[in-house]
């Protein structure tokens, strides 16, 4: 049966016929863009017409209640669309969309394209302490990958709308063009020509034009700065830019503890009470961790300190100078544990909203501080937003997203000196610690995925069973050398392995060990195999990594290495057949 087309989809499909690869491409990511941009204008605008619609009518008597009890009801009702809607499968975070890149072929399944809009507009939308942007990210990334596969576009053109689509999820989030684009360009793509950039230019463009005409500064996060940079405080900065990256590490490590723990609960809604308890606890100690928590980061910024701390219990008790500023400390510090119960109960979010939530606090916390102890002319305003970008180069491994983003969202560069001293000293310091960002360090150890590093990506794809050769004869340990040089003048190898009856290898040998007495007839029957065989310089298993497998080769010099399963022998590996599915790989990955 013909598929019937969409008008919209018959009328793209007569471009693709009609425009050359290049202008077809141009044209998609314009589509991508927008309707990305559509997606996360829809899901910001639903996220905070839920959360006034359900905080309006609470008086101030009743000021506990939605903390206790949305942000439950909210993750609940996550779990509940995921388990009966989605099989209980959520692909959650940019690890998600890093995976299908290099294993998927940058397919990423079509319920993508709208379930994170709705997960996450409950999960946050009710008050869960975790951001939106991750959920833009997947759904802009699914729109363009999903667009790719409609039109039949190859492996580079797909991956490169797949990663468009994520630049304008987070160009219309922010109104950041240009965050957009180096988000798309440090976190998810491998390597970059420079006509990759127009594609990915255009659609952050169009995501930001789309979230600019429909949301305007409503729902828009922006600042105004209040003080220009001073030179006088570069020492000050650069403080901050190391503790941030010490931050960045805590985050990083306690992050996917506590993720964990919600997660190894034994059935769904089980997980999910015991998150959104723990969450309704904490926010009820801590209101500001209601929701993404923007609005917190504005008030410090502008000195609005009472909206801070309003509805809090401890709002009677925290008066002093020194009593707000632990307060606000401890929240920064908590706030690991509330995004960490928000997520791994079930619910759905990201962390790029909490990195510039703790990042924000941050900065308060030094410069506050700082001011504290008699040191004049700090402007705190401007560390707090610094201290953002700080954090969020940290935990993404992402220092120009960090920087731009800022930029962008105060309007300007006048901060852009203290902006890359904190970014690039954060970086530092976080990378010498974690040498992969939270998202991919999980699937890192697993030798999943590399999408930073070209080689390692191509190399992660190949399987070292798939690539065994049997073809080599073996010879027990207790032939003579005369029964040997008859095998090896029979043979067309020069590494012979050697096993026991059972199959067991004990060792290799190779013409260049034997050279020297091969043709030596007296020692024919005095020099047996046992006394001829070396330790091999280094063993595979079949499940090895091939990144693991390269690097044995590389440490060892040899060209060919015995693959061993359960202390069995099973063959060997070389590293010519590796060089040869390598390339067929890259040609593939950039064809088809």
């Amino acid at each position: 049966m013909t598929k019937i087309l969409h008008p919209v989809e018959r009328t793209i499909e007569w471009l693709h016929n009609k425009l050359d690869k290049k202008q077809f491409l141009i044209l998609s990511s314009i589509f991508v863009g927008l309707t990305a941009g559509l997606a996360a204008v829809i899901l910001k605008w639903l996220v905070h017409q839920t959360q006034h619609l359900i905080t309006q009518d609470y008086g101030s008597e009743y000021q506990y209640i939605p903390g206790l009890i949305l942000p439950l009801i909210g993750i609940l009702l996550t779990v509940f669309y995921v388990t009966k809607f989605l099989k209980g499968k959520l692909g959650r975070g940019n690890s998600n969309i890093l995976y299908a890149i290099a294993k998927k072929s940058s397919n990423l399944p079509k319920d993508q394209m709208y379930s994170h809009v709705i997960t996450s507009a409950l999960t946050v939308g009710f008050g869960g302490s975790a951001g939106l942007e991750s959920p833009i990210v997947t759904t802009g990334a699914a729109i363009g990958s999903n667009y790719a596969k409609t039109y039949h576009l190859t492996y580079k053109d797909r991956t490169l709308l797949l990663a468009s689509g994520a630049a304008a999820g987070i160009a219309a989030a922010f109104s950041a063009p240009v965050a957009g684009l180096l988000f798309a360009l440090e976190v998810l793509l491998v390597d970059v020509t420079i006509s990759a950039f127009i594609p990915l230019m255009i659609a952050a463009a169009s995501g930001a034009l789309m979230s600019r005409i429909i949301l305007g500064d409503d729902v828009l996060f922006t600042f105004d700065l209040q003080q220009v940079f001073n030179y006088k405080n570069v020492p000050w900065y650069m403080l901050l830019g190391i503790l941030c990256g010490f931050f960045c590490v805590y985050y990083s490590r306690m992050f996917p503890k506590v993720d964990g723990f919600f997660k190894k609960k034994k059935f769904p809604y089980t997980s999910a009470i015991a998150g959104g308890l723990t969450l309704a606890v904490l926010i009820w100690l801590f209101p500001s961790l209601f929701g993404e928590g923007y609005s917190s980061i504005k008030n410090l910024a502008d000195g609005n300190y009472d909206n801070v701390m309003k509805n809090s219990l401890f709002e009677d008790y925290v008066t002093s100078g020194a009593g707000f500023l632990l307060f606000i400390t401890v929240i920064m510090l908590i706030k690991v544990f509330a995004v960490g119960a928000t997520i791994g109960s079930g619910g759905n979010g990201g962390n790029f909203a909490p990195a510039l939530f703790t990042g924000g606090y941050l900065g308060f916390v030094f410069s506050r501080g700082l001011e504290l102890l008699g040191i004049n002319n700090i402007p705190i305003a401007n560390f707090t937003i610094v201290g953002m970008s700080g954090v969020l180069t940290g935990i993404f491994h992402a220092p120009l997203t960090g920087i731009f983003l800022i930029a962008e969202i105060t309007g300007g560069y006048e901060l852009m000196i203290p902006l890359l001293i904190v970014s690039a000293l954060s970086y530092s310091v976080v990378k010498y610690f974690e040498p992969f960002s939270m998202d991919t360090k999980k699937m890192a150890k697993k030798g999943h995925i590399f999408t930073q590093d070209r080689d390692r990506n191509i190399l992660s794809t190949l399987k070292v069973r798939k690539i065994i050769e049997t073809g080599f004869q073996t010879v027990l340990p207790s032939l003579k050398l005369g029964e040997l040089v008859e095998i090896v003048s029979k043979s067309q190898r020069n590494i012979f392995p050697v096993i026991d009856k059972d199959g067991k290898l004990l060792g290799i040998i190779t013409l260049d060990h034997i050279r020297e007495v091969m043709f030596r007839h007296d020692k024919y029957d005095k020099v047996s195999v046992e006394q001829l065989m070396r330790p091999p310089a280094a063993i595979v298993q079949p499940e090895d990594d091939m990144y693991a497998v390269m690097k044995k080769f590389d440490e060892t010099g040899a060209w060919n290495l015995p693959v061993v399963e359960n202390d069995m022998y099973v063959g060997f590996v070389s590293k010519s057949s590796i060089f040869t599915k390598y390339r067929s790989q890259l040609i593939r990955s950039t064809t088809e």
